[in-house]
């Protein structure tokens, strides 16, 4: 995704989301076609992930794994259109996320030096997809840097594309209080961004 200004406000720009196409492409993976499930997987995974990054930083892929592993188990009772399941992921994301905070908190690790395998590009490609992946993490480390609720608001309304009423209802606050919090860090993010020279 990308930074973009929409009428004077930052936002980021998230592509990828199936449309009409979607309704039976469910259906199909309910019914267990794998290629199909493979598309909605393609399409929504680099938004969890990006999202899992901000709430739980060090734990983005295990959390994303154990949210898949639930909604493997629970697709076949899921009744909705894209937007219900996008929020209904991201429900269970958020869930798996607090539990592996939990977990984590008993159980403290030190991380080890990685390998950099996750950071190298799994196809070749120009430069620009290099450029493009540094300037994702840029913008995940900047809103990750805001206060909690706001970062994950921010994640929720831009990186996962889900409505105010849907991100209300999957961090227990009201449409408005979503609204407000949404706004002051995407303002913040606007004046760490001036302050940088940056231009969104």
């Amino acid at each position: 995704y990308r930074f973009a200004r929409y009428r004077d406000q930052p936002r980021i720009d998230t592509e990828g989301v199936i449309g009409a196409e979607f309704t039976s492409l469910l259906a199909r993976a309910q019914g267990g076609d794998e290629a199909a499930f493979t598309l909605i997987f393609r399409d929504v995974q680099p938004a969890l992930v990006r999202y899992l990054r901000v709430i739980v930083p060090g734990s983005a892929d295990d959390a994303a794994a154990d949210t898949w592993e639930k909604v493997l188990s629970g697709l076949p009772r899921f009744r909705g259109g894209e937007p219900a399941f996008r929020a209904w992921l991201f429900t269970i994301a958020r869930h798996r996320a607090a539990d592996l905070g939990r977990v984590q908190a008993r159980r403290p690790t030190v991380e080890l030096a990685g390998s950099g395998a996750e950071d190298r590009l799994t196809v070749p490609d120009a430069a620009d997809l290099a450029l493009e992946r540094l300037a994702t993490r840029a913008a995940l480390a900047a809103v990750a840097a805001l206060p909690q609720d706001q970062a994950e608001i921010i994640a929720l309304r831009v990186v996962a594309g889900l409505d105010a009423q849907q991100v209300a209802r999957i961090v227990g606050k009201s449409p408005g209080a979503v609204r407000v919090a949404a706004h002051r860090g995407l303002r913040r993010l606007a004046q760490l961004a001036q302050r940088a020279d940056v231009t969104l």
